[in-house]
């Protein structure tokens, strides 16, 4: 008994037992039929509350494995409620006290900024929130504040001025494009700084859903909801680095991912299908292919440590390497402050096939970018396709699901802290170029594209790209 916080009699179902809290945190007691349960306070248990004469443990537990301690193999978490009846008022409340204080103890956000997309991807978000988001942030005791996203960087603005001193987390429930429109709305807080240490975390409810997919398989869990808030609701953080891509004064913070040629190509030219669902990328991954682009250009990088030799020596003068954005008179982030005037330069040439810079191992739930890629290291995965046959490229297409086609001797795969883009025309017709696509997003449109009638951020023109280790903050499974 020295090692338990808590040890009180209660009874299960008209049945006395001894409950108790161990010192780490571990609640068990027998049930009705004197068979052992246990759940873990940390890994387990959303809230307590007392109804009644009763107490209430809400939990969020995997179902098989043979009762109900943690550490089940399989991978289904189900909501369930566990009721006690104390013997005493001065029981209930003792006990309430006890369990509540452990849960408080453990650092889980108590009110959350809550965003919900309901027209990205399958437009499934709002469902999303009422079946699998609002529960459990009930269960868990948790207040927030909801609010519906009405259009396009709505989710920017209003985390732009947002009284963050109000909230311990925002959720986005989306795919990964609130996620973006979150971080860069805080960057370009005038206390981005600050804004960056509040923790972020995303529910799948999109096509993509990239992000989050990342951290879950990264222990060993399916992308859902279930998991997804239990992550949030944990409270548990990592850092993030953040990518800024800049072109004279325009800047844009990217998270997940930029590409040029099949892989922007695909993604955005395929919106076109969008009524087919997630099945519109193989569809018209499989149409590129056959009529395969190749685009001229040219990719310079400082490349991690390990990947000195890749490709050729760069001769870009120290003047067009100067990868420090200008500042601008607005407030916020400006770009990571780097000298990289002295670093080992290398350069690629083209035609290329697909450029592709990746932040996190999962482009999509499907699609394994970047296998190699880590949250927080201070490096982007850059995959660089130059020459394939197209059977070839469609064999790896294939491989994208579990990150294999990174072995291939048509693809180069490497770390790197910073590139220089230049992106050209296709090879085979110089009246027309490419899409430069970040996060889901169109950076730039070229000449003869997909309706390249459209304004887009950027020109289609040298980019600059630099990584800024650990500058946001997500909520992690571990």
């Amino acid at each position: 008994m020295d090692q338990h916080i808590l040890y009180d009699e209660v009874l299960v179902n008209g049945s006395k037992t001894a409950l108790t809290l161990s010192a780490d945190g571990i609640l068990q007691w027998y049930d009705h039929q004197n068979v052992l349960q246990c759940l873990s306070v940390e890994k387990e248990v959303l809230g307590v509350s007392i109804v009644g004469q009763q107490i209430i443990i809400r939990s969020f537990i995997e179902t098989e494995g043979g009762g109900f301690c943690f550490g089940s193999s399989t991978r289904n978490l189900v909501r369930k409620s566990f009721v006690f009846e104390p013997l005493s008022e001065d029981s209930r409340l003792n006990l309430c006290e006890k369990i509540q204080g452990y849960v408080d103890s453990l650092g889980r956000p108590k009110k959350l900024f809550v965003f919900v997309n309901p027209f990205g991807g399958r437009r499934s978000a709002s469902k999303v929130f009422t079946d699998d988001v609002k529960p459990i942030l009930d269960d868990a005791n948790i207040e927030y504040t909801l609010q519906e996203t009405k259009y396009q960087l709505h989710a920017k603005e209003v985390s732009h001025t947002l009284d963050l001193s109000k909230y311990d987390g925002i959720i986005c429930v989306s795919g990964d494009g609130i996620l973006v429109e979150v971080v860069n709305g805080l960057l370009e807080r005038e206390d981005w700084e600050a804004a960056l240490k509040m923790a972020i975390g995303v529910i799948p409810a999109g096509t993509g859903n990239g992000m989050i997919k990342s951290l879950l398989d990264s222990v060993g869990q399916p992308c859902t909801a279930a998991y997804a808030m239990l992550a949030t609701i944990r409270g548990h953080k990592r850092s993030l680095d953040v990518a800024t891509i800049w072109q004279g004064e325009t800047k844009f913070f990217s998270v997940l991912m930029l590409a040029w040629g099949l892989i922007a190509d695909v993604d955005i030219e395929s919106e076109q299908y969008r009524w087919m669902g997630s099945a519109r990328m193989d569809f018209y991954g499989l149409q590129r292919i056959i009529r395969l682009r190749k685009y001229n250009g040219c990719i310079s990088f400082v490349p991690a440590p390990g990947f000195e030799d890749v490709g050729e020596a760069s001769n870009l003068g120290v003047e067009s390497i100067s990868m420090e954005p200008p500042i601008s008179q607005q407030h916020g982030y400006h770009g990571p402050k780097v000298d990289l005037g002295n670093s080992i330069w290398r350069k690629v040439n083209g035609p290329f096939i697909s450029i592709w810079l990746h932040n996190v191992p999962w482009g999509a739930e499907n699609t394994m970018a970047a296998p190699n890629a880590k949250f927080d290291d201070g490096y982007l995965d850059l995959i660089v396709m130059r020459d394939c046959p197209k059977l070839a490229l469609i064999s790896l297409m294939s491989e994208m699901s579990n990150g294999h086609y990174v072995k291939s001797p048509h693809v180069l795969y490497i770390k790197v802290k910073a590139v220089v883009l230049e992106p050209g025309s296709r090879t085979s017709d110089s009246t027309k170029e490419g899409i430069i696509d970040s996060d889901g997003e169109v950076l730039a449109r070229g000449k003869g594209t997909y309706k390249c009638h459209l304004k887009s951020l950027m020109v289609y023109d040298k980019l600059k790209i630099v990584v800024d280790q650990g500058l946001a903050t997500l909520f992690t499974p571990i």
